[in-house]
């Protein structure tokens, strides 16, 4: 607690500090003295919640029969425990090392892991957030396997110098007694027998011990008598060994692919050499060698044939085969195909006792992407249905978006359609993993993550109560044609792979419209309906994108430029003179420049549309002039207005989905009135236009950041310098950028989506990295298009909406649109500037208006922030029939940085989200239509003359202003960051009202009040280590987070204080008390001859009194900081107690009851005992003894 009040003063002092940045204009009134703010810095705290996903280079894996969960270990030193769904949890060895070998104490809520570093720890799994208890480190030798009996408190350690060190896992010390390799093997063999590569108990004998050596010796150790009983040898090497239940056989698996079954008696030779994949030759030859066999299994039932189970072995002329796991029962050999390499698999018993018939159930084979469960008790061996959420690598992720809060049918709806895309062929019985408990979180609402992937897949996953579960499944490839080889591969890709990969999207909960941009310079419109349709033709527009240099004509002196449309068909870009005569019949000629052709190609023929998200329209951006069109930056839509805005670095591009009509087409530049202070002119001397695009604008970055703040107007009707000084000075400068970030840029990107395998440039500091693609990412290669025109081409799909623009992050991947033409240069490239976010709203687009009206903010790359308005059509059939009006009505404000994130607040400083249409089936009856079709109320209608009702919020890479409305006077400005830059900002509701929430690129997260902007935390959490955390960080409400902290996991955060204070409530349990098996009966005759399992005092032979301390230099035992005192001097908080307190209590009433029907059992034993001996004194009392 006192750590939290010392974090809570360091807020206030920040607060206080900062106050000097979020400064007022002057002579305008505070507005926290009119706009009460309840926001504290009492309300932030930041934590890790869940991470979901499959865990990334999983190494090991381990199963506790008893309590019925599983441990994956994985190469960065991670542990996730899987338990029934929705059960999971993730920790992590501090070191970082390889989890080489994992143990579970069986039943005893405990697990031990062996590091690639030489240490072991004990992991306390009792606790909801599992922790180290005890830690060794071994400083002279390698750990190899280990090896914990059931039921047993000494773990067996083998070494890469072949010696067995013996650990006590309760005080995590060595014992005295050590097993020397040269003991053991003797004069066997005349060579070092290799590092120990398997250690294993007799079922049946417990003080004998089976120590495998890679060089293929094997040898039975007696514990008492310290000596080997045994010792078999073979010429090959061992990878593993299995034991038959009764332990006079066991199996080993070799180098060359065979198998050999050694009697316990008979170490001469093997009992059996069989080679399960190789070719038995006719002639009685030894078979051809295979490919080693990794890993056996032997595994006894008491009705029927063994089970072996293995992995590899494998002919060597099975080229290019895929990994298999081949299991073998009696007479019958199954192959079993697999996806992935195989990293390790388990038979899964019904008994934990190894000297019992192991019945087994299921084998869970871990593979390096993906986790599968075999029933091995169907013909077939069918898999079971996995209920975690382990496919978000299905494909790499490319985007990313949360939504916490969402409207209540919105789960449900797309459950219901998602549970019709489900596999079939999937074993009937229950998921066999199920231990744990969840937890009981009162966290109600609901929450959905949006994934979009590298193959045009877009998926739903439920993220309620710290869950995860896979929805819906959108295919958005489906619309295109596909290309059946490489010789069909069409000449106009803009990539080279993935290119239906998902850029952006933009999505509606409420009208449940979705919009998606990919990385060809397409936008598809989608709209949700339940119904199943067939679309004969998918309506197409394509848009004609290109930025002209020369000649730009300026908009109107009077400040008002408004390129409406007279009718859906004409052009209303100034860009263009003409529109094109055959948009959709482009030249591609071998001697002429590629023209109007898409990148991709609309499939022509049929498309069958599930129940879901269905198509609305497709607008593709068109090759221009021999030119690729430029990916698309950002991206918006709103289902009250029915318009799709987009754009990219030449400008941006507004798309009426209901008439299907290209509305506006506009270079950024022309956004600037021409008494804008901040509108550029072109420095280039060029005046006639050129075919290629070249820069639309000349602020290119080559003045400073505080310089471009500035009115470019200031100072230059003198320039000190000539127009060819200053253009040489600006290609140097830019040429020096480029050659020094372009390749970096080029290749992050490319790594996650499997283009580009490794840079051939030395990796830079990550901050320098970060803030060079930030500067790139939304001006580097962005191709031109400019008018659409309408291809008879519909389909009935859903649409979309949202103005929560997505982040200049989405732009990022630049690697992926790569320009093929050499006459866009790097150097115009860098000059552009890009359109970065949008936001619908209602408001007043002009100072002089009293009424608010439809608008759209527009922000871009270099810090401009401007508005344009809107005139819409009375709703019906007029809506449909006349044109939408557009006016551009200028700069709002100007800022430091690209424009990240911009929303609206009213006068009391509610947040005004955009107007929606709510959800209605497209392909319902026209009366359900009209019922469920109802736009929401805008916001009040009028301003008071002189008195400002609206807040615009405005962040950007450096800064943060609010700007009063109609009046566009600047009430609060906050310098976020003067060193760094934010990656990622939204506006968030939280705890009733709203603030800002900011993740910067030198790991620190931020959340700024509304509308003071006052700093109410800045916690420097995530060190920015990847360009993935990048891309798919995103804030959501109720103060949740989440990120892509590898390439297969999501992990979730929260920076809300209650949610912390609930975290251990809301966490699920992995440890609950269950009672061990029996033990299984000896019966009489092994009973009274000594036939049964034989137990072994080990206290007698490891303890201190026996065998003496191990010595001090051998390993180092570190106290972890989860042992139980420093748990119970650590844990605070009402809820962690209460939750330990039941915990006890539950633990206490389970022993009492076990006590107490064991005292029961014990009496009844006792008294029938009695009465048997009473009676059987009376039969025998008179007797003589000859009569007995």
């Amino acid at each position: 607690m006192k750590k939290f009040k010392i974090r809570k003063v360091l807020d206030g002092l920040t607060a206080v500090s900062s106050s000097s940045s979020a400064t007022a204009q002057p002579g305008t009134p505070r507005e926290n003295d009119v706009v009460p703010e309840t926001l504290q810095s009492e309300h932030f705290q930041l934590c890790k919640t869940v991470r979901h996903g499959f865990p990334y280079q999983p190494s090991s894996m381990a199963f506790d029969p008893v309590q019925k969960i599983l441990a994956v270990g994985t190469q960065a030193g991670a542990l996730r425990l899987f338990g029934r769904a929705g059960v999971e949890c993730y920790c992590q060895h501090e070191s970082g090392a390889a989890v080489i070998q994992l143990q579970f104490l069986i039943n005893e809520g405990a697990l031990v892991s062996a590091l690639a570093d030489d240490s072991i720890h004990l992991w306390n799994l009792r606790q909801k957030i599992p922790a180290i208890l005890h830690s060794l480190k071994f400083n002279r030798e390698r750990i190899t396997y280990c090896h914990l009996p059931f039921q047993s408190k000494w773990l067996y350690i083998g070494t890469e110098r072949g010696n067995i060190h013996i650990v006590n896992v309760e005080s995590f010390t060595l014992s005295g007694y050590v097993i020397m390799w040269n003991k053991a093997i003797e004069l066997s063999t005349k060579t070092h027998p290799g590092p120990v590569v398997h250690i294993s108990d007799n079922p049946m004998d417990e003080g004998k011990l089976l120590i495998g050596f890679e060089c293929g010796v094997v040898v039975l150790w007696d514990l008492k008598c310290k000596k080997a009983d045994y010792r078999y040898n073979y010429d090959e090497a061992i990878h593993s060994v299995a034991w038959h239940h009764e332990g006079k056989q066991f199996v080993c698996s070799h180098s060359d692919g065979t198998l050999t079954t050694w009697n316990v008696r008979a170490p001469a030779k093997p009992a059996q050499i069989i080679t399960p994949h190789g070719k038995q030759p006719k002639d009685g030859k030894k078979p051809e060698p295979c490919k080693p066999i990794l890993k056996v299994e032997y595994k006894t039932t008491r009705a029927g044939d063994p089970f072996m189970v293995l992995s590899g072995g494998l002919s060597y002329d099975t080229v290019g085969r895929r990994a298999c796991l081949t299991v073998m029962h009696g007479k019958s050999t199954a192959v079993l195909e697999m996806d992935y390499p195989i990293v390790d698999f388990l038979t899964l018993c019904e008994t934990p006792y190894p000297n019992d018939f192991q019945e087994p159930y299921a084998v869970v084979v871990l593979l390096e992407r993906d986790l599968v469960l075999i029933d091995l008790g169907q013909i077939g061996y069918p898999i079971f249905e996995n209920p975690y959420p382990l496919t978000i690598h299905e494909s790499p992720v490319t985007c990313c978006e949360y939504f916490a809060d969402c409207p209540a049918e919105l789960v449900p709806a797309l459950y219901s359609i998602g549970s019709r895309q489900k596999r079939q062929g999937y074993s009937k019985k229950e998921w066999p993993i199920s231990g744990g408990n969840w937890g009981q979180g009162t966290q109600s609402y609901p929450e959905i993550i949006i994934t979009g992937h590298a193959d045009g897949s877009i998926k739903f996953w439920d993220a309620s109560a710290l869950m995860l579960q896979v929805l819906y499944k959108l295919k958005t490839a489906k619309v295109f044609e596909r290309a059946r080889g490489k010789e069909e591969k069409a000449n106009t890709d803009i990539v080279e792979e993935d290119p239906f990969a998902i850029q952006t999207l933009s999505w509606c909960p409420e009208s449940r419209m979705l919009c998606v941009a990919g990385v060809s310079a397409h936008v598809i419109v989608y709209r949700f309906s339940k119904q199943e349709v067939t679309t004969e033709v998918v309506q197409l527009l394509e848009v004609r994108m290109q930025c002209e240099f020369g000649e730009v004509d300026s908009p109107d002196p009077g400040g008002e430029h408004t390129p409406t449309l007279p009718t859906p068909g004409a052009s209303s870009s100034p860009q263009e003179t003409e529109p094109p005569t055959h948009p959709s019949v482009g030249s591609n000629s071998s001697d002429g420049p590629r023209d109007n052709i898409p990148c991709l190609q609309v499939r022509s023929s049929p498309l069958k549309q599930s129940p879901g998200y269905q198509v609305e329209l497709v607008i593709q951006l068109v090759w221009v002039s021999g030119e690729p069109p430029q990916p698309i930056t950002s991206l918006a839509i709103n289902s009250s207005y029915g318009l799709v805005v987009f754009g990219n670095s030449n400008g941006l591009a507004v798309v009426d989905y209901l008439q299907k009509t290209l509305l506006l087409n506009m270079g950024t530049s022309e956004l600037y009135s021409p008494s804008d202070p901040y509108q550029r002119q072109p420095h280039s001397p060029r005046k006639a236009r050129q075919p290629s695009g070249a820069p639309c604008d000349s602020n290119d970055g080559s003045n400073t950041s505080e310089d471009r703040c500035k009115s470019p107007t200031s100072g230059s009707t003198s320039p000190c310098n000539s127009d060819d000084e200053r253009k040489q000075k600006f290609i140097d400068k830019v040429k020096f950028k480029s050659r020094r970030f372009s390749k970096t840029v080029a290749n992050d990107f490319a790594k996650m989506s499997r283009k580009i395998s490794s840079s051939s440039e030395p990796k830079p500091d990550q901050e320098e990295k970060f803030q060079r693609w930030r500067s790139l990412t939304c001006r580097k290669r962005f191709c031109c298009m400019n008018e659409g025109k309408t291809a008879a081409r519909m389909s009935q799909m859903n649409s979309i909406y949202r103005t929560k623009s997505a982040p200049i992050t989405n732009a990022k991947d630049n690697s992926f649109s790569r320009s093929r033409s050499s006459s866009v240069t790097s150097i115009d490239r860098e000059s552009r500037e890009a359109i970065s976010s949008f936001y619908f709203c209602e408001s007043f687009p002009r100072k002089t208006d009293s009424l608010v009206s439809p608008c759209v903010l527009v922000g871009t790359t270099q810090g401009s922030v401007m508005i344009v308005a809107l005139s819409l059509p009375p709703s019906g059939d007029q809506r449909l029939q006349q044109p939408v009006g557009i006016s551009s009505c200028g700069t709002l404000a100007r800022l430091k940085g690209g424009i990240l994130t911009m929303a609206l607040l009213d006068a009391t400083g509610a947040l005004l989200p955009p107007s929606y249409e709510s959800w209605y089936d497209p392909n319902a009856s026209d009366e359900e239509k009209e019922k469920s079709r109802r736009r929401r109320p805008a916001s009040p209608p009028s301003s008071q003359e002189g008195q400002d009702s609206h807040f615009a919020v405005l962040c950007s890479e450096k800064q943060a202003k609010v700007v009063a409305l109609p009046s566009q006077t600047r009430i609060y400005k906050h310098n976020i960051t003067e060193t760094s830059f934010v990656l990622r900002a939204d506006v968030v509701q939280m705890a009733g009202t709203n603030c800002i929430a900011c993740f910067c690129a030198n790991g620190h997260i931020m959340t700024l009040s509304l509308p003071s902007l006052r700093p109410l935390l800045d916690m420097n959490y995530l060190p920015l280590t990847d360009m993935r955390i990048a891309r798919t960080f995103c804030f959501s409400n109720q103060g949740q987070a989440l990120y892509l902290t590898s390439p297969t996991e999501i992990q979730r955060i929260t920076y809300s204080q209650e949610t912390c204070d609930n975290l251990q409530e809301m966490l699920s349990e992995l440890f609950t008390p269950v009672e061990t098996p029996e033990a299984p009966n000896r019966g009489f005759f092994k009973g009274l001859f000594g036939g049964g399992a034989q137990s072994l005092d080990r206290e007698d032979l490891f303890g201190e009194t026996a065998a003496g301390k191990a010595s001090r230099s051998l390993a180092q035992h570190i106290p972890g900081p989860g042992n139980m005192e420093g748990m119970k001097g650590a844990a605070s908080g009402v809820v962690g107690d209460l939750a330990r307190a039941r915990v006890a209590l539950d633990e206490r009433g389970q022993k009492l009851g076990e006590l107490e029907e064991r005292t029961a059992a014990m009496m009844a034993s006792a008294e029938s005992f009695s009465k048997h001996a009473h009676d059987m004194m009376l039969k025998y009392k008179d007797k003589k003894w000859y009569q007995l």
